[in-house]
């Protein structure tokens, strides 16, 4: 099978599994798991790229978590947030510096995903538990980087021809 046609079968499949595993018995953000997905495959894939995804998707996260704190402290004036929010941008472009972390959107993209998780849940970034929302983006960021990561072995395998042998 063509490797295009074997990542549309692997893709197709998983994100059946992705969409019906995260609402049911993984509540995690599915939108979340997409995104650390296509970060993957945008790093280069394999395991490298799993490392670097990863990585780069969690230091986002931890920038937007320090930034969302530093909006808990200051309070909602939009000025106070838009200089949070562009403290953690640009700390963002310092993280890209290193060459783990050199796939700027990758990094962007956890700090988005941490942004959205926070607004969608409802939950402060304060909150203790398992529901805090950069818990809960972590958990998914990691969950689209492994079925990326499985994607791409899939895929892998249904694009090789099989090897006749003859005895």
């Amino acid at each position: 099978m063509k490797k295009t046609n074997a990542l549309t079968v692997s893709i197709g499949v998983l994100a059946v599994v992705d969409t019906y595993v995260t609402a049911t018995v993984f509540p995690v953000p599915v939108w979340v798991t997409f995104i650390a997905w296509a970060s993957f495959f945008v790093v280069g894939g394999g395991p490298r790229g799993f490392v670097q995804s990863v990585a780069s998707n969690l230091t986002g996260l931890v920038i937007a978590s320090l930034s969302l704190l530093a909006i808990t402290s200051t309070g909602p004036a939009p000025l106070a947030v838009a200089i949070c929010v562009g403290v953690g941008s640009a700390a963002m472009v310092q993280a890209s510096k290193l060459k783990l972390l050199n796939v700027l959107p990758a990094v962007v993209w956890g700090f988005a995903s941490t942004v959205g998780t926070t607004v969608a849940s409802g939950r402060a970034i304060t909150t203790v538990g398992i529901h805090n929302p950069a818990l809960v983006a972590a958990a998914a960021l990691v969950t689209g980087a492994v079925f990326g990561l499985v994607s791409e072995v899939f895929g892998e395998v249904l694009s090789h021809k099989p090897q006749h042998q003859f005895n």
